[in-house]
């Protein structure tokens, strides 16, 4: 079907309704022979290219997009088309998409501040789950979902797809082999032009764009290209900036690397905009945090505008070992050993480079796990909600320069209220923050 401007604004218009009730589903596995129906919430970016690398596998099929820009809906549609697959039904509200009883997975590739009502309103319809990093946009977000996950018994993939990868889990098993010695520090790192975002004046709402439906949650606010495609993680209102942008991927190295599985004992952070103050970003772009284990610390620093960093890379993972250093990309991971007077390097040289294959084996480990119900994926909702806590956590220490305790059985800082109003966002009627009971 194709999709005009006029049926597009009339669909999404149920935006400002109450929310339907949305029966839940009854998948049970699926056959080993037949095909997953997908449908894509948010079809521009990293949506579009998890949908393309699910429907590399024959045993798949799209049946349906979402997406609150009628222009990329369409554009989407040619695209499967050109592929040789079917042309899929199209909608601008993901609810209605939902009732829908033949898809069985849901792939969200929107905004992060729409990643929890989405992911858990699919979880209710009964539909498994790949939803895209960071889990959510906030700590008690991350925490509905993961609720949502279990409450619902569905099957979700978290996109951080470096726990798929051949040479971060070489990374990990050398790491738990112990030939680096003790470690003692993990320094992690992202540095990124695009995340510091120049001024520009507000303007028209594209053709075609229900920017009503995208603010979703969130407070109103006029029209701005720099609060709009790609741009948005640079406002506290939809992203994170870099420390959610790269910081899930990287921090998420750093604690599979230390074995980490829960809060760290305090987080000391600080940072602000110094390189480009006229900037329109509200996410700081110079930023250090500091988190602190009982026999290790592990610190993240960002740099927005600038584009270099240690070991000539832009980004990395440092171990620092008693025997070595081992520095990690996404191209490469390598031993720089520590030597030991005149006896030598204490631990070999060492270079392990990468395949590059690790986004589509993570599509098709969801598509394995949902088939076989299977619910630990390679990154499960648990995980890809740590790493998002972890980031928040680093976010909230930093706008107040602030040392902090978070307590993740209270779900609350010791000692710093004013820490606390960060926890939760306040969702704009007539969206409702998700009541998991």
């Amino acid at each position: 079907m194709s999709i005009t401007r006029r049926n597009f604004l009339k669909t999404t218009a149920v935006a400002a309704m109450a929310l339907p009730t949305i029966k839940v589903g009854a998948l049970g596995a699926v056959a080993a022979g037949d095909k997953l129906n997908a449908a894509l919430i948010g079809c521009r970016n990293m949506g579009w290219g998890d949908l393309t690398d699910f429907l590399v596998n024959p045993d798949t099929e799209c049946v349906a997009l979402c997406d609150i820009d009628a222009n990329v809906l369409n554009e989407r549609a040619e695209e499967l088309v050109k592929m040789g697959r079917k042309k899929p039904d199209l909608y601008g509200d993901y609810r209605k998409m939902l009732e829908r009883k033949d898809v069985d997975v849901v792939i969200i590739g929107t905004p992060d501040h729409w990643h929890c009502l989405q992911m858990v309103d699919a979880c209710a319809a009964g539909k498994d789950v790949y939803v895209e990093k960071p889990a959510a946009n906030s700590i008690a977000e991350c925490d509905a979902m993961t609720a949502a996950a279990k409450k619902y018994q569905r099957v979700v993939q978290v996109g951080q797809q470096q726990r798929s990868s051949g040479h971060w889990k070489q990374m990990v098993e050398y790491l738990r082999g112990g030939a680096l010695g003790t470690v003692g520090r993990v320094h992690i790192w992202g540095n990124f032009n695009y995340a510091a975002v120049p001024p520009k004046p507000d303007a028209d709402v594209p053709a075609g764009v229900d920017f009503e439906t995208w603010l979703g949650p969130t407070p109103a606010r006029t029209f701005n290209p720099q609060r709009f495609h790609g741009l948005w993680r640079m406002f506290w209102d939809y992203g994170g900036g870099l420390m959610t942008d790269w910081g899930v991927h990287l921090l998420d190295m750093g604690l599979w690397g230390l074995n980490v599985k829960e809060m760290p004992n305090k987080i000391v952070a600080t940072g602000g905009k110094f390189y480009y103050p006229e900037g329109m970003h509200e996410t700081l772009d110079s930023q250090t945090v500091s988190y602190l284990f009982d026999d290790c610390i592990m610190s993240w620093e960002h740099n927005a505008g600038v584009q270099t960093g240690p070991y000539n890379r832009d980004y990395g993972v440092l171990f620092k070992g008693t025997n070595g250093t081992l520095v990690a990309d996404r191209e490469n991971w390598e031993v720089i050993p520590e030597q030991d007077g005149n006896r030598g390097p204490k631990t070999p040289v060492m270079k392990i480079g990468a395949d590059h294959q690790d986004h589509k084996i993570h599509l098709r480990n969801f598509i394995d796990c949902v088939k076989t119900r299977n619910f630990e994926t390679a990154c499960t909702i648990e995980n890809g909600s740590l790493c998002a806590k972890y980031a928040h956590l680093g976010n909230i220490a930093a706008r107040l320069n602030a040392a902090l305790v978070y307590d993740d059985v209270a779900k609350s800082f010791v000692g710093a209220p004013e820490a606390n109003k960060y926890l939760k966002p306040a969702y704009r009627a007539p969206w409702k923050f998700p009541n998991i009971s």
